[in-house]
């Protein structure tokens, strides 16, 4: 779904590295880092939803935590709807971190238990004064609860008293009561049983057509993102591998890292399956804060030759219909199931 004609887009991020020091010396300086980050580049246009998948430990929670604000890059730039963050601050940062909201994995952790449902929702209108009168504040929260699928009279009780999937559910309507252009969900629905899991997948959809919302996706389960999303970024060690509509990734697939994702994803009829496994290096993954040379992915992949040590592979088009970082891409149709 492209933004209005003459219109920027939703999201921008661009060359973004995130790093964290390791250790100290007697000087407290950092003696070295983890780059969680390594130089990420996508865009997302209003009301899109696009997925970001990968391993754990690949910066798929950086990235999100960093486009709100939980983190600061070390260089590059997040720009929402045209407007470039690191340019901001004071009143104007704070307006603009309202269109960005976050949901996060654990709705246990991430909800006060000594707050009323009233009071989580409303806790945002107190920090942003205005944006909602404070005698419509009761009808408010109603209706935001009635949009992500709970009852007005659940507002005064407390966290104690709701399931995983409540919870979750007043998670997304806190987080709407901001009225936010994008909203982005990590691991949001992992933690839940699979029935709830598909209660808030389809709340999501239900979000994005109900009130054109933009969704940044987060989630290892390759399953759950060809569900919900319109594109699909492949994150490896801290850099995009693959990135396209989500067919095109799902049935044409082009690096051998995102091959061998979809080739490990069981298939409710494996008689179908006419394709072969992809086999790739089952030890641990390299550590980003000492990554390998040239490509990152070298060290696992079946197809690694002498060259992919010595350069480090762009994401481009490489001949096929989305960009890639393979000096050796090649569309592996095999691993499609029907």
């Amino acid at each position: 779904m492209p933004s209005p004609k003459g219109s920027p887009r939703l999201l921008e991020v661009t060359d973004l590295v995130t790093s964290f020091p390791i250790g100290r010396d007697v000087l407290g300086r950092p003696r070295g880092e983890v780059q969680a980050v390594a130089g990420v580049s996508f865009a997302m246009e209003a009301g899109e939803i696009l997925g970001l998948v990968g391993e754990s430990g690949c910066g798929k929670s950086t990235i999100a935590r960093t486009i709100v604000g939980l983190e600061k890059p070390r260089s590059g730039t997040v720009t929402i709807a045209g407007r470039d963050w690191s340019t901001l601050s004071g009143k104007e940062l704070r307006e603009a971190k309202r269109e960005v909201q976050m949901v996060f994995q654990d709705p246990f952790s991430s909800l006060n238990p000594r707050m009323t449902v009233r009071e989580l929702v409303t806790e945002p209108w107190l920090v942003h004064p205005g944006l909602v009168a404070r005698r419509d504040w009761g009808t408010r929260v109603a209706e935001l609860l009635e949009l992500v699928g709970l009852s007005a009279r659940h507002a005064d009780r407390r966290p104690t008293e709701f399931s995983g999937g409540q919870l979750q559910r007043i998670s997304i309507a806190r987080a709407l009561a901001l009225k936010p252009r994008l909203l982005i969900a990590d691991e949001a629905v992992s933690a839940l049983d699979v029935s709830i899991r598909a209660q808030i997948l389809n709340l999501f959809a239900d979000l994005r057509a109900e009130l054109g919302l933009g969704l940044l996706f987060i989630s290892h389960d390759l399953s759950v993102v060809r569900h919900l999303c319109d594109r699909v970024a492949v994150m490896y060690l801290g850099k995009i591998a693959e990135i396209g509509a989500r067919e095109q990734v799902y049935t044409e697939p082009v690096h051998p890292y995102t091959q061998a994702l979809l080739s490990s994803v069981p298939s409710l009829f494996p008689w179908r399956v006419s394709g072969r496994k992809v086999a790739i290096d089952d030890g641990e993954v390299p550590s980003p804060a000492d990554p390998p040379s040239g490509c990152r992915f070298r060290t696992r992949c079946p197809k690694a030759r002498p060259h992919c040590a010595e350069e480090e592979p762009l994401l481009e088009l490489r001949g096929f219909s989305h960009p890639s970082a393979c000096h050796y891409a090649a569309a592996d149709m095999s691993l499609v199931a029907n």
